[in-house]
């Protein structure tokens, strides 16, 4: 009686762990070919610029709110043990520690990685990639390699600008709003943030500016064929990375502060 739901239980285990091998077989397989000439230069900006560039404005949007909601929530809170000049280092550190990464991530994610895992899912089915197989080409160099590489440089720079734009708007908020002094709000982020804050941030953008191209390239490379196969791709690559931005932020906080 007991057979079958234990059989289940253990394919499907099996399933999981066999398709973190492949995804990582896969990873290990873009970062050998990322370091073999040629580098095809114009295919990285090309992917920096509809990953970055096309991403800012969702960026700059949500980072002002973001900023803004940080701003409003903490000077109500600091209010109630008389800390309301603290509302500075609490905006930034909430920021350029947490808030900045995981949410740029997760921006570019929702505009950036769905939209990649549909473009290689639709090259799969539409055997575009096992043309390149025919023409010589390597899929891994020309599709993979240049959206990992340029995810490692645009996502940093949406979290410099989202870390930014989002102090402004807790500026906004605490001291134009509010009322809180300027110099104050600026003085005491100054003296709370340190290098080593800025290091961690920075260090969490790269990590999910890998794992989001990362993710969605896998997906969209092993999709299956039909426009529901393209269409269960890109959901599992959203949700995917979006869990795996939470789960990996987790630990890099717990190693970092």
């Amino acid at each position: 009686m007991m057979t079958s739901p234990l059989e289940a239980v253990g394919r499907a285990a099996l399933a999981q762990v066999q398709g973190m091998g492949r995804m990582a077989i896969f990873f290990g397989s873009a970062c050998f070919w990322a370091v073999l000439p040629p580098l095809k230069l114009r295919h990285v900006i090309r992917q920096i610029h509809f990953i970055g560039v096309k991403s800012v404005s969702v960026i700059l949007l949500t980072a002002l709110f973001t900023g803004m909601v940080l701003g409003l929530q903490g000077y109500y809170t600091l209010r109630k043990f008389g800390s309301e000049a603290l509302l500075g280092p609490a905006v930034a550190l909430s920021l350029i520690r947490e808030m900045g990464p995981v949410t740029a991530a997760l921006m570019v994610t929702a505009r950036a990685g769905s939209a990649i895992a549909a473009e290689i899912g639709i090259m799969r089915i539409s055997e575009q990639i096992d043309a390149l197989k025919a023409m010589a080409v390597n899929p891994i160099k020309y599709l993979v390699v240049p959206r990992v590489l340029a995810g490692l440089v645009a996502v940093p720079l949406l979290t410099a600008i989202f870390d930014v734009v989002g102090i402004f708007g807790g500026y906004l908020v605490g001291v134009k709003l509010l009322g809180i002094s300027s110099g104050t709000y600026f003085s005491e982020m100054r003296n709370a943030v340190e290098m080593s804050d800025i290091t961690g941030g920075f260090l969490k953008s790269l990590s999910f500016g890998i794992i989001v191209t990362w993710v969605c390239t896998y997906k969209g490379y092993h999709t299956g064929y039909g426009a529901e196969g393209v269409v269960k791709s890109t959901t599992e690559a959203v949700v995917l990375s979006s869990v795996l931005i939470l789960v990996w932020d987790y630990f890099m906080t717990s190693l970092l502060f």
